[in-house]
């Protein structure tokens, strides 16, 4: 089915949206995004909507979004509305959870101003976020960060409390994984904030020093679009495609501290036989950071994650807990590269273009020099120049 997407009158004479599409549910959106297209509308269930869910959406071509919560609470400053409608995508916001239960993915929707019908029956409807509604939001979420920020705070120390052990505990790790590390730098890649700018911002240090990989979820797919291949995937899988769990050297499955482990199922629906379980508290990207620190990794270099309060937030997190301990524990062997490629541009500047450019005018001359033939076509070219610019 290919997707109708146009502007049509309304009642009041002015404009209104509306598109025909696909149905796509998803309680969770990170589960989704894969099967997605120009044809698709997602509904999802998601309250304040992330920036790297969003930018996600957008990347996939969907023309519209059906939230049954509210994409933005105003609670802090969360981003993914607003890059949503900037990218022109429209989204009807706060249908509410019936939607889930009156309409089945693969049903043939349209979206209609803030209603979403089907065979011209109203499902559901709410409000529309356009991109003015989102910006105002976002401004008054940020007046209200204070909040927000005391509150993270509380509950990081409270948490810290009860995660204290993570100082202190020895991880299970397999030897073979051990063994490969051992005296190494480690790449531990989330599927995070800038991850794209910084892998490729990283290249020639991928090149020169070949770390090991260690993709947490998502990351696997990260490395992927770039043209590598982890030699670890590690986390819950709750957001990694089969396809990237089969590129991988080893499989380690985080588990909870009693040891049960939903992601192994995930795992072995996509034919991984011989993944392992590591149970561990904490976040899957601090349990990766601690597992290459104990197994002797000279450095770590982290991609995509977490260290500001809006990405804590965006990943619907209380607290900080488990990331300051892991860095308290592994101080300085861990280098973030979050950020690295606004410092160091990949782009070439014009003192590069004008050295390229004298670099290739000195090997012309020197062609020129060395053949006379060469040598009369260039003064000729450099004559009739002359005539044309009248000097």
């Amino acid at each position: 089915m290919t997707r109708l997407s146009r502007i049509v009158r309304g009642s009041g004479g002015g404009e209104e949206f509306r598109l025909l599409g696909r149905a796509v549910l998803g309680r969770k959106t990170k589960e989704i995004v894969r099967r997605l297209d120009a044809s698709s509308i997602p509904i999802i269930d998601h309250e304040n909507l992330d920036r790297v869910t969003a930018e996600t959406l957008v990347e996939s071509g969907v023309g519209a979004v059906v939230n049954a919560r509210r994409s933005t609470t105003g609670t802090y400053p969360n981003l993914g509305p607003v890059i949503l409608a900037r990218a022109g995508v429209h989204i009807v916001d706060g249908v509410g959870e019936a939607i889930f239960e009156r309409v089945r993915t693969g049903d043939e929707i349209v979206v209609v101003g803030d209603g979403v019908y089907r065979d011209g029956v109203l499902l559901a409807a709410g409000e529309h976020l356009g991109f003015e509604g989102a910006e105002r939001r976002l401004r008054e979420s940020r007046e209200a960060v204070g909040v927000a920020l005391e509150s993270f705070a509380r509950n990081t120390v409270e948490f810290m409390r009860r995660e204290k052990e993570l100082l202190f505990t020895t991880l299970d790790v397999p030897q073979e994984i051990s063994r490969r590390i051992r005296g190494r730098h480690v790449l531990v890649v989330v599927r995070g904030y800038d991850y794209r700018e910084d892998l490729a911002t990283l290249g020639p240090y991928l090149r020169d020093v070949k770390p090991f990989v260690v993709a947490v979820d998502g990351g696997a797919d990260a490395l992927l679009e770039t043209g590598r291949r982890p030699n670890l995937v590690f986390g819950d899988m709750d957001s990694v495609s089969a396809r990237a769990l089969r590129t991988a050297d080893h499989v380690l499955v985080h588990g909870y501290a009693g040891g049960e482990a939903p992601g192994l199922a995930r795992v072995r629906e996509a034919g991984i036989e011989g993944a392992g379980v590591l149970p561990a508290p904490g976040l899957s990207e601090d349990v990766a950071i601690l597992l290459a620190e104990q197994c002797g990794a000279e450095l770590i270099v982290a991609v995509g994650t977490h260290v500001g309060l809006t990405e804590f937030l965006d990943k619907g997190r209380k607290g900080a807990s488990s990331t300051f301990l892991t860095r308290l524990k592994v101080g300085p062997k861990l280098v973030d590269a979050k950020g690295v490629s606004k410092l160091y541009p990949t782009r070439l500047s014009v003192a590069h273009l004008v050295g390229l450019v004298a670099a290739g005018l000195f090997a012309v001359s020197a062609v020129a020099a060395s053949s006379q033939v060469v040598a009369d076509i260039f003064r000729l070219l450099a004559l009739k120049l002359r005539l044309l610019l009248g000097i």
